[in-house]
Parts: C-alpha cells; sequence; structure tokens
C-alpha cells in the first residue's frame, strides 16, 4: 500500500520504518528537518512540510494514497487541522492519533472512525492492523499465527455454524462471534457494544453485521480478507 504518514516524532517515525520494513510505500512528513534527515534513507519518501498550510498539499498524491495516518502527537491543534485538510481534499481512508478525551470527541464529529492512542496501542501492532486490512483487531500469536477479529461474509448470513464448510476452506478456526449491541447509558447516550456470544453452538445462527474472531496462520487470514 502508499502510506502517508503525518509527524515524524517517537510514534510516527516507528510507524513509518515498521510498515516500511513490512513491504509498505510510506511517505514521511514532518515540519522538523532533523527528523526528516533521520528517517529519509528508511522509508520511501520523506518531506519537510507544515502540513496545516493547505496549500502545501498539491505536491501529494494524496488521491493515489490508500491510507494517510495523521500521527502529530506534540501539537493538538496541528493534528486536528492536518485532519480536517486531509479531510476535505480527498476521502481516503484515514487513521488519526488522538492526544485527550476532548481531541477524541473532535475527531468523532469530523467523522474520522479510526482512532489510535499511542498510549495504548504500540506502532508494530498498528502496522499489523493495517496490514491486515479488513481484520478489525488482532492479538498476534507469534510471527505465524494470530487470532483475528474479521466480517462475517454475506454469504455466511442466514446460515448456522455447522454450515460454515466456506470458513473451514479458508482453514481457520472459529473462536467466537462478537454481536452488536446498542446501549444507552445514564445521560442517556447511545452508544454500540460488541458482545461476545462465548462458546458458539452448532445451531447458532450468523447474523448481519457480525464479528468472527477467528485463529488461523496470517497467510490463511490474509487469503480471508481479500476475498
Amino acid at each position: 500500500m502508499k502510506i502517508i504518514v503525518f509527524g515524524l516524532g517517537n510514534f510516527g517515525m516507528s510507524l513509518a520504518v515498521s510498515l516500511t520494513e513490512t513491504g509498505n510505500e510510506v511517505i514521511g512528513i514532518d515540519s522538523d528537518m532533523d527528523k526528516i534527515n533521520l528517517v529519509k534513507d528508511k522509508i520511501a519518501h520523506a518531506i519537510c512540510m507544515d502540513s496545516t498550510n493547505e496549500l502545501a498539499y498539491s505536491a501529494l498524491p494524496l488521491k493515489e494514497t490508500d491510507l494517510v495516518v495523521v500521527a502529530i502527537g506534540e501539537n493538538e491543534g496541528a493534528a486536528i487541522i492536518t485532519t480536517a485538510i486531509v479531510k476535505k481534499l480527498s476521502d481516503v481512508k484515514l487513521i488519526s492519533r488522538a492526544l485527550s478525551p476532548i481531541h477524541d470527541t473532535v475527531l468523532t464529529a469530523m467523522g474520522v472512525d479510526n482512532l489510535v492512542h499511542p498510549e495504548k496501542d504500540t506502532a508494530d501492532r498498528l502496522t499489523k492492523q493495517i496490514n491486515f486490512k479488513t481484520t478489525l483487531e488482532n492479538y498476534q500469536l507469534d510471527n505465524n499465527f494470530t487470532i483475528s477479529e474479521v466480517h462475517a461474509k454475506a454469504d455466511f448470513v442466514g446460515k448456522s455454524v455447522k454450515q460454515l464448510d466456506e470458513i473451514n476452506k479458508y482453514h481457520l478456526q472459529l473462536v467466537t462471534i462478537l454481536r452488536k449491541r446498542d446501549r444507552v447509558n445514564l445521560i442517556g447516550k447511545k452508544s454500540i457494544n460488541k458482545e461476545s456470544l462465548g462458546i458458539v453452538k452448532p445451531e447458532t445462527t450468523i447474523e448481519k453485521d457480525d464479528i468472527l474472531v477467528v485463529f488461523g496462520s496470517n497467510k490463511d487470514i490474509s487469503a480471508y480478507c481479500d476475498c
């Protein structure tokens, strides 16, 4: 994939290098030339620019980019402005770093669904999530095997677990099913939570929007997601 990473601090630089090492073409952007010099030989392209200046974006290949990560961590205002400009100029998939609960709220209001919190999410974990593309969450057991959350395919809906011959052809083992439930908190705010069905029974029926928790090799999980 072609990925642009804005902000080359500790988290952004680690992410840019990790994504490059796993086969992606990464463009790293920062306003600090010292950071550009540190990473320029480790990723495909390193550009020194002010990401809060909309005019500077004319030189960036946003329309040909698969993913943008706003990893700015020292300036909450710059992170929000950068996110807003990217949203304005393109419909590229966007992951934005959130620095505080208020930042979370602002980004969510802007329509950014993919938020990352470096205090909780390491660059290595986010790299795995990006590389698995359509998986939701991953727990890496070792270099070869992973437990992943994946969307149930449309042709699974309405079938029971014992009828899921299709999942067997991907050499994946179903661990459990996560089902979305509406919740209302004490102040009346609605939210959607994922609830596990626990150990699924053979007669359990797959519903629309179900999330399957599967175990398998990284190669087989990627094959499932790419189909």
